[in-house]
């Protein structure tokens, strides 16, 4: 009995353990895209797909959605941790960064919320922890008298802006976003993600 045709675009060649970190770089690019396009309820065949790898590659990475969800948020903060440490960094730069990260995971966040009130401790205690990382990012920045300043009102703040960052598009939720920091009287860079 014959298989039916698949396109070659959905049966990648397997090219074994050489190839595992590139895998997973290109799982988490593809989550972060599929699930920012469509919600929390995409499949994970489709992240699959647009990696280019196949289901069995996604699920060896990542056993289960919360652990793409890490994954991606762990790279966001990488990519902050990054932002922060170029030569020449400001405070306003290394927001723009944040906040486009927020516009491109806010479901991400949503999922960690949702899991962590639902008996998924070891993700909220993770998701605690990148977001100190976030905080120490941004406060080798901060100068001294800014607004946000005091002990509580940075991450108070972060916290306000991916509370207000929803909508249906990218575009909608960066407009947002930027809304919510004028409405906190803070000045945003550009906002895009770092190419260093």
């Amino acid at each position: 009995m014959s298989q039916p045709a698949v396109p070659a675009e959905r049966r990648p060649a397997n090219h074994g353990p050489k190839v595992a970190a590139r895998n997973r770089d290109a799982l988490i690019a593809a989550a972060r895209e599929i699930y920012a396009a469509h919600g929390l309820d995409a499949p994970l065949s489709a992240i699959a797909r647009r990696a280019g790898v196949g289901q069995g590659v996604l699920y060896r990475h990542f056993p289960d959605r919360t652990a793409v969800a890490i994954a991606v948020l762990e790279e966001n903060v990488r990519q902050i941790e990054q932002a922060a440490a170029a030569e020449g960094a400001l405070f306003d730069d290394v927001l723009g960064v944040l906040t486009w990260h927020l516009t491109e995971s806010a479901a991400f966040l949503g999922l960690l919320h949702a899991n962590g009130a639902t008996g998924h401790a070891d993700a909220l205690a993770h998701a605690l922890v990148l977001s100190g990382r976030v905080e120490s990012a941004l406060r080798q920045h901060l100068p001294k008298g800014h607004r946000l300043d005091a002990s509580n009102d940075l991450m108070l703040a972060v916290a306000m802006v991916s509370g207000a960052v929803g909508g249906p598009t990218r575009e909608v939720r960066e407009r947002r976003a930027v809304a919510a920091w004028r409405m906190l009287g803070v000045q945003v860079g550009p906002v895009r993600p770092f190419e260093g």
